[in-house]
């Protein structure tokens, strides 16, 4: 069943949408992730233009995130504070990414700079994944093996120090300001909520506890995707809600389904196969780039 998508400008079968959110959600299910970083390549190989792909994936982690979000209240493990700081640096990013999104939109260099942005997001987190997974089975096969200590690092020597009484933190406010604004300019470049950059900067950088980390990364992540669809919407102009819907609704039934397959697998083995799912995604998208296309040149519809 084709549905035509008015801002995309494509007609594409609406079962193929609903089955990309359904995997999509199938791989958040499993791996604990938001998908957006696989969802957006996705689109682009059906030929979704990235400008939409980007502003539109976003909608779809809004309503995941805060569906997350609730569970993590009811168990009292968001640092609202710590998250409240994160999302000034995070609409800071997001408003500056989406500026700069829509300057190169003009030029006509967006869709080369969300792919060249993926190659390297995708390719350097996959070959961090893989080889930290890697590590992890080999230390679970030694017997007796202990974890390390984290020391105090830098970060705890910065000015402008507050206290974060939910995750026991008495540190600077710079680098998690600094960090959200990164997360944000990811946010409106690559239609991503920035988890898998957020949640490891949290624990290893700032020294967050793990039990509230995920709980405070959603929180921030739901008000800055949600100003960035608002910001692509009425300054771009690329967000499609057909779209938004069918991969939403997909996305929610896959979620289901991925969690009670991640059950039964280990934490290690998750961690390697998303790892080489990544990689082959960033391994396509580089190869779209560097082979020749088939058609040199092509025309929209109703194009001259």
């Amino acid at each position: 069943m084709q549905i035509y998508l008015p801002i995309a400008e494509v007609s594409v079968n609406a079962f193929l949408l609903l089955g990309l959110g359904g995997l999509v959600g199938i791989l958040s299910g499993m791996f604990g992730v938001g998908g957006g970083f696989l969802m957006t390549p996705l689109l682009f190989f059906i030929g979704i233009p990235p400008a939409v792909a980007v502003a539109t994936e976003a909608n779809q982690i809004v309503a995941s995130s805060f569906s997350g979000v609730l569970a993590h209240l009811r168990r009292k493990t968001v640092d609202l504070k710590m998250g409240s700081v994160l999302l000034v640096g995070g609409l800071v990013g997001a408003a500056a990414g989406v500026q700069l999104f829509a300057m190169l939109k003009a030029m006509g260099q967006v869709e080369l700079l969300v792919k060249l942005c993926y190659v390297a997001f995708l390719g350097i987190i996959g070959t961090l994944m893989f080889t930290e997974s890697l590590r992890a089975i080999t230390r679970s096969r030694k017997p007796g093996a202990k974890p390390t200590r984290r020391q105090h690092s830098w970060v705890h020597k910065l000015p402008l120090k507050m206290k974060f009484r939910t995750s026991g933190l008495y540190i600077s406010a710079i680098p998690p300001v600094l960090v959200g604004a990164s997360v944000g300019v990811l946010a409106a470049i690559m239609g991503v909520g920035g988890g898998f950059i957020m949640v490891p900067a949290m624990i290893y950088l700032l020294g967050m506890p793990t039990k509230v980390v995920v709980g405070t990364s959603l929180f921030q992540i739901i008000f800055v995707t949600a100003f960035t669809t608002l910001m692509h919407a009425t300054t771009n102009y690329t967000v499609d809600m057909a779209l938004a819907v069918l991969l939403l609704v997909g996305g929610v039934i896959g979620a289901q389904i991925g969690t009670r397959i991640g059950v039964k697998m280990k934490a290690e083995q998750l961690r390697i196969l998303l790892a080489l799912l990544v990689l082959a995604v960033c391994l396509k998208l580089g190869l779209d780039l560097l082979l020749r296309p088939d058609e040199l040149y092509s025309l929209g519809n109703g194009g001259h």
